[in-house]
């Protein structure tokens, strides 16, 4: 049985509420927290760097006069969730937007991979994400209302030869996100999937064409948030690459094209 449309959420309507959001040190992250201040957001801010948490931090609150907690935590470790839990129940704060962005990227094969690096990646893009929205979505469905992001990628709409791991992560966060959002129809959260493609950011830091920018992904986010779907791709290219061309041509073909276009160069 098909459910009934999903509460949509004015993406206008964040003053007073708290906004969390991990991997806020920089990129997209950053641009979240800025543009959840300047409607007016308190803010709960995570990230590896308390160095650079604090510099954002100060900004927003100069600029913006809301209330900005830094947290400093590894989303890798096995305990991060529920540490980072327990120290928002000690601060007495509630979080009625989550925004799941922090991320770890990498390349090549996995023959040549680090096995500790490719489960450190797969704690933080899966665990990390799993971890804090199970943790604080029984609370948004008390109040019967909330805010979940968790950001995706186009790598998550089609295999990524030696970007293996990370584009299955990213199916993962996609996949978990779009059933999510069927779970709590109704229910006043709204949940939302975002794929960036090529994004300016530290963890894409090389030369590729067409690049879009952090500020364009939370417009594309945000501005998602004011309708219904379960999930949103930022930018019309990287939209048709992800959800029509992997889709249209065969397998084979579209595996080759990305074992060509992401092969290391020698």
């Amino acid at each position: 049985m098909a459910h009934a449309p999903q509460n949509h959420t004015d993406a206008t309507q964040f003053t007073g509420r708290t906004a969390l959001v991990t991997g806020a040190s920089s990129g997209i992250g950053a641009e979240f927290a800025a543009r959840l201040a300047e409607r007016r957001a308190n803010l709960v801010l995570v990230a590896r760097s308390l160095e650079a948490l604090e510099s954002v931090a100060a900004q927003l609150r100069s600029r913006y006069q809301v209330q900005v907690t830094t947290m400093r935590l590894d989303l890798s470790e096995a305990t991060a969730a529920q540490e980072l839990f327990e120290r928002l129940e000690a601060s007495a704060i509630v979080v009625d937007v989550l925004v799941n962005n922090a991320g770890v990227s990498g390349g090549g094969p996995v023959s040549a991979a680090d096995p500790d690096a490719l489960a450190a990646m797969i704690a933080t893009n899966i665990g990390a994400v799993v971890g804090i929205t199970s943790r604080l979505l029984p609370g948004m469905m008390t109040r019967g209302r909330g805010v979940i992001v968790n950001i995706a990628s186009t790598g998550a709409y089609q295999p990524a030869p030696y970007r293996a791991v990370y584009s299955a992560t990213k199916a993962f966060v996609l996949s978990f996100t779009q059933a999510l959002w069927s779970e709590t129809a109704q229910s006043g959260v709204r949940v939302l999937a975002v794929s960036p493609g090529p994004t300016e950011t530290p963890m894409n830091s090389g030369a590729v064409r067409g690049k879009r920018t952090p500020r364009q992904v939370v417009q594309t986010a945000l501005k998602a948030l004011d309708g219904n779907a379960s999930s949103v791709v930022d930018g019309a290219a990287n939209a048709f690459f992800a959800r029509v061309f992997s889709k249209r041509f065969p397998e084979r073909l579209v595996l080759g094209a990305g074992e060509r276009l992401m092969r290391p160069k020698p």
